[in-house]
């Protein structure tokens, strides 16, 4: 009986849960009907976004987006690859593991919002004076200052997602690897990489998407501009940061549609990471 119920609560609450993303996205495709009936493809070719001539094209944020999340990849997976092995698979000790361990999940739970102060006071003067070693302009915000906020902020998932999947690797295929004579290096790169390399995928997936829908840090440190960024110092904004600048001060209903429509686009584009990445993780789920 007690199975039944339980079986009969989860499927509550999936169906639930499926409910509200499918009118989450009913109103955002209503909320962008004008912006579609209006600016058609030109939405997503336009590199242009001018709300006093009601032209807006959001290549602009989409390459920002893009370029900012995968230059936050580029950085963090290093660092979260190192973290996860060295806490599931070179850390001994129970309690000095549980102490790293419970260090990374506090950096996912500290609000964006600090981040975004932290990359202000501390990033973007490191990054003006690289910027003025390199005869660019010193700006200080911009692309590259986002992505490193974005790095610090990914790590966490990173991390802990392939540090599970290095201690769900089989003791005996570890012992297997020393009685042959391997040495950690060799059990690293020839028994655990090739094992967990479907959950290595699948936590950068998540991370990435992760990053594409992070707002409140991006837009304090990107610097709201919305040109087509020309290089990883310039000021640029995403889809997340143009939408939080902008909702508030829109009045035109072609404005305001197409911030809704921005915003159509980056729940698309973060549903499709998210299930790619799901669906990696249910095919590295070891039987």
């Amino acid at each position: 009986m007690e199975d039944r119920v339980f079986k009969v609560f989860l499927w509550i609450c999936g169906a639930l849960g499926a409910v509200l993303v499918f009118l989450m996205l009913i109103s955002l495709v209503k909320g962008s009907l004008v912006s579609i009936r209006i600016l058609g493809l030109g939405f997503l070719t336009g590199t242009r976004w001018d709300p006093v001539t009601d032209t807006f094209g959001v290549v602009p944020f989409v390459v920002g987006t893009f370029i900012t999340s995968v230059l936050a990849l580029l950085v963090a997976f290093p660092f979260a690859l190192s973290v996860a092995l060295f806490v599931g698979f070179y850390v001994r000790s129970e309690w000095f593991k549980e102490l790293l361990s419970y260090a990374t999940d506090l950096l996912a739970g500290i609000p964006s919002v600090i981040y975004g102060f932290w990359g202000l006071f501390l990033l973007v003067p490191l990054v003006r004076e690289l910027e003025m070693k390199l005869s660019v302009t010193p700006y200080g915000v911009g692309i590259l200052t986002a992505s490193l906020v974005l790095a610090v902020m990914i790590i966490p998932y990173m991390s802990s997602m392939i540090a599970e999947a290095v201690r769900m690797v089989p003791v005996n295929i570890i012992e297997a690897g020393y009685s042959l004579g391997a040495t950690d290096f060799d059990v690293v790169f020839k028994v655990i990489f090739p094992y967990i390399r479907s959950s290595i995928f699948a936590s950068v997936l998540l991370a990435f998407g992760r990053a594409v829908g992070e707002t409140i840090a991006v837009t304090m440190v990107i610097g709201n501009s919305n040109e087509l960024p020309r290089s990883i110092f310039s000021p640029a904004n995403t889809l997340a940061s143009l939408i939080a600048n902008e909702f508030t001060e829109a009045v035109g209903d072609v404005h305001l549609s197409a911030l809704v429509e921005a915003g159509l686009l980056l729940f698309v584009i973060s549903f499709a990471i998210n299930w790619l990445g799901q669906k990696v993780v249910e095919r590295a789920k070891v039987p």
